[in-house]
């Protein structure tokens, strides 16, 4: 049965900076400095004398020197100002939930390509003034008078003095991801062993594809950095076992450690969405696959894993088009933490689960692991929040594009929140 398409809208591949971890190679990049490089090598791609219909562009970590970084960048990248430019934060499915925007913007009227992605520069995080310790600096400036100056300052108390140190960490329930995590774990029951392997597979695959130069054609430099950093061709399923947990350090349960969690990551990541019109715009030898249909989908995080939302989203997603695992010749889900990967296969696996949870009473067959991050995941690559959405769909597309025609991949990403966005992908004809 031929998929209905809900779209008129293509991926096609873009361009990123190699990854690094915080403090290390890339440390001295704010988060502008990072992307312009990025949308600088993506734009040379581009027909000359056109130029995108909308910029969008993600930042999760905030800064106080920019309100909208995508215009930023793009200024600072020097490119045409006529492009309109907007920011959407949505956790760590910014990227990918932007490239969903753009799906419904592009094909209507003129409007034909939009450049989506987003960036992290963890290594360069601004600590703030607590809020108490803002109002009593702003009102002594606003004072007009000596004495109502000194009047303002006098009104300080101890207790007002604070900073803002942006935390790693869910605002209404106060708990890190980790945590989160480590509860999700156990309540899916999944082992140390089990994830501590997912990990070494995803080191193990993208070492594999940067020696096969599959990254190649997707990162751009950063200065003398042309590579990702994080992962690591000595990684051991023994190295990884002897990791103490870093989440859960009481119950003697922790099962979540620094080899099987993401690393707190710099990067930059971006993408071409565009009609098919569009694609006219764009260098012809650019990967493209076509988007067949998404789904957006969050939870009560009161009452469900935080990161458990793509395993709600993935069966209403499939069942819109009759379609079961083994009709999906490639899986590229984000590894936020190798247990968040387990715990939602686990629900995708659980008929109770999908009936339910996702609202979906239908049985889909066998998940195929062989066929997920055959090039690494973020475990190995890196996890900067708002790029990581842009890097899996830039990756999905490369791999998707060189299979045969007709193929089918779904990219899940999962988000703080309690949020996902899963997106359904073709290798079509353009």
């Amino acid at each position: 049965m031929p998929l209905t398409r809900t779209t008129d809208a293509w991926f096609v591949s873009g361009l990123r900076s190699p990854f690094a971890k915080i403090d290390s190679v890339l440390a001295q990049e704010d988060a502008i400095s990072l992307s312009v490089p990025v949308v600088q090598g993506m734009m040379k791609h581009m027909q000359a004398g056109t130029y995108p219909d909308l910029v969008l562009w993600g930042n999760v970590t905030p800064n106080l020197g920019w309100s909208n970084i995508a215009r930023e960048i793009w200024m600072d990248a020097k490119l045409d100002p006529r492009a309109p430019a907007a920011s959407v934060i949505m956790a760590c499915i910014s990227s990918i939930t932007q490239a969903c925007l753009a799906a419904g913007f592009v094909g209507h009227a003129t409007r034909e390509v939009a450049v989506v992605g987003g960036v992290e520069a963890m290594s360069r995080l601004q600590i703030g003034l607590g809020q108490s310790l803002s109002d009593w600096l702003r009102h002594v400036i606003q004072a007009k008078s000596l004495g109502e100056k000194l009047g303002a300052a006098a009104e300080l108390k101890l207790k007002d003095i604070g900073l803002f140190i942006p935390a790693v960490a869910n605002r209404t329930t106060g708990k890190s991801m980790g945590e989160h995590c480590e509860e999700m774990a156990k309540e899916w029951k999944i082992s140390r062993t089990a994830q501590d392997e997912l990990a070494y597979n995803s080191h193990l695959n993208a070492m594999k594809a940067q020696d096969a130069k599959f990254f190649d054609s997707l990162i751009v430099p950063i200065g003398s950095v042309t590579k990702d950093a994080i992962p690591r061709r000595d990684t051991t399923m023994e190295k990884l076992a002897k990791l103490k947990p870093s989440f859960d350090r009481t119950s003697g349960h922790g099962t979540l450690t620094a080899g099987n969690s993401t690393p707190l990551t710099d990067g930059a990541a971006g993408l071409w969405v565009a009609s098919t019109s569009g694609l006219k715009k764009l260098d012809s030898a650019l990967p493209r696959v076509r988007l067949v249909d998404f789904e957006i989908t969050s939870v009560n995080i009161k009452n469900e894993g935080l990161l458990m939302a793509p395993s709600y989203a993935i069966p209403r997603l499939l069942n819109r088009h009759n379609l079961n695992y083994a009709d999906i010749e490639l899986w590229e889900i984000h590894e936020a933490f190798a247990a968040q990967v387990l715990c939602n296969v686990a629900a995708l696996e659980s008929a109770a689960f999908r009936r339910d949870k996702a609202g979906v009473d239908r049985d889909f067959g066998r998940f195929p692991w062989e066929r997920v991050n055959p090039n690494g995941g973020s475990l190995a690559i890196g996890h900067p929040f708002a790029a990581t959405g842009a890097r899996d769909l830039s990756q999905a597309v490369k791999e998707l594009a060189n299979m045969p025609e007709g193929s089918l991949a779904i990219v899940s990403v999962c988000a703080d929140g309690g949020q996902g966005t899963v997106a359904l992908l073709e290798n079509a004809k353009s």
